[in-house]
């Protein structure tokens, strides 16, 4: 299951088997591109039954999974993002359904129009053909990559990082099972079954043309690593250096509500909050009290001098810090002039992921919104919204900090492409 190349003869094989199921998974992408809405959404759904029957077995996995992690001294956020639960499986299940159920949008007419010559031309949602998704210690990416690919009508190829391997192998199995049920093709959504890192190099390289995009779900090294090596589009982003600013008109219970959840409900997501701004204006009645609610509730503090007068706790940021993606209880605060100062903090040090501003001054929140040039903003509410499954796309593969063709949490209608349908009556150009 986890080998790794240790010698030519190995690695040959590597490449020989990586290049078979790229072939295999063009051959799925065929059939996948012309299969029926209401197959589709059979098969998902039968994923769905499969995965939670197989509870017990991938909990099983999982723990030999989580016991590893814990022995290699893994830090909290990578095991928290490892860790699965009979609620978190079922949790899985029911995004595998919700997917099913979405409308399917291979086919839809995106627009269409007649031209003064009698033609009729309409831009219509195709897949995209063979996804190929990368990712390291979350192992319910398996089944969302693979149910968003399936509902898009892409064959999909999987690859985790050795740290969750028996749990991925797990829930794809299940999920493979329930799809072959329903007379999906086993190359529909394929899972590569070791960790050695010449499979990824494979997959970047887009094995031998089979792959159209690859989706890197992971660190920052993994990201640079994808982005730098692949010969193939990506739809990615490095990090989720994501900002809360409390504009001086903003209500205080409100920003300590929203703070609060962007920072700590879960620490170890690409949405969590990693940087307070706080407006001067407000920073005697505002500054004190988020700064205090984050220590109390066991949140490093890293500020500028400001920040460091309110608490003895808070310990001075480094220029390092603000552009930081920590993934664990540590955030970086600052006091700014007014919006205008905020709006460069962000622009210089942000990631284009996801910031958000608490504010009742509409016309501030509107200029926030317009201004921050990141894949989500917000207003008023949690950066933890930052993904797929809360915008009503079921689940994501991931959030797309890029401009081109995908942006923001990756769903079923980003994993399409479109073409052009043109009829004519005989038409000619003259």
């Amino acid at each position: 299951m986890n080998r790794h190349v240790s010698t030519p003869a190995d690695k040959a094989k590597l490449v020989a088997e990586m290049r078979a199921m790229g072939r295999a998974a063009r051959e799925a992408s065929r059939g996948l591109a012309l299969m029926s809405a209401d197959h589709k959404a059979r098969a998902l759904r039968a994923a769905a039954a499969a995965v939670r029957a197989a509870v017990p077995a991938i909990l099983e996995a999982n723990e030999k999974d989580s016991a590893e992690a814990k022995a290699e001294g893994q830090n909290e956020a990578f095991l928290d993002r490892l860790l699965l639960t009979a609620a978190r499986i079922e949790a899985i299940a029911a995004s595998i359904d919700d997917i099913a159920a979405l409308p399917d949008p291979v086919g839809a007419v995106m627009s269409e129009w007649t031209r003064p010559n009698g033609l009729k031309i309409a831009r219509v949602r195709t897949p995209l053909g063979v996804v190929g998704v990368i990712f390291e210690s979350r192992p319910n990416v398996t089944a969302d990559a693979g149910a968003l690919c399936l509902k898009a009508g892409n064959a999909v190829i999987l690859r985790t990082g050795s740290g969750a391997l028996r749990s991925a192998l797990a829930i794809h199995g299940a999920m493979v099972a329930g799809l072959k049920a329903e007379g999906v093709p086993e190359a529909a959504i394929q899972l590569v079954p070791y960790a050695d890192r010449e499979a990824v190099g494979q997959m970047l390289a887009g094995l031998d043309g089979a792959i159209d995009v690859i989706v890197p779900r992971g660190g920052k090294s993994l990201v640079a690593r994808v982005q730098s090596e692949a010969r193939v589009p990506v739809f990615a982003h490095l990090d989720g250096n994501n900002h809360v600013y409390v504009h001086e008109s903003a209500d205080l219970a409100m920003a300590e509500k929203v703070l609060l959840n962007s920072k700590l409900r879960r620490t170890g997501v690409c949405g969590a909050a990693e940087t307070l701004l706080v407006d001067e204006a407000i920073a005697k009645t505002h500054l004190a009290p988020l700064v205090r609610m984050l220590l109390n509730a066991g949140c490093a503090v890293r500020g500028d001098a400001a920040t460091q007068g309110v608490d003895a706790r808070v310990t001075p940021a480094t220029e390092e810090d603000w552009g930081t993606e920590f993934l664990d209880k540590i955030i970086a605060a600052k006091v700014v002039k007014n919006i205008d100062a905020a709006l460069d903090h962000i622009a210089r040090y942000g990631s284009h992921h996801t910031d958000a501003i608490i504010a009742q001054d509409e016309a501030a929140a509107i200029r926030f919104l317009n201004e921050v040039d990141s894949a989500i903003v917000v207003h008023n509410a949690s950066t933890q919204f930052a993904d797929g499954g809360e915008f009503g796309f079921g689940a994501e593969i991931g959030i797309a900090t890029g401009r081109m063709h995908a942006r923001g949490p990756v769903g079923v209608e980003q994993l399409t492409s479109f073409k052009y349908k043109v009829v004519g009556n005989g038409t000619v150009r003259p």
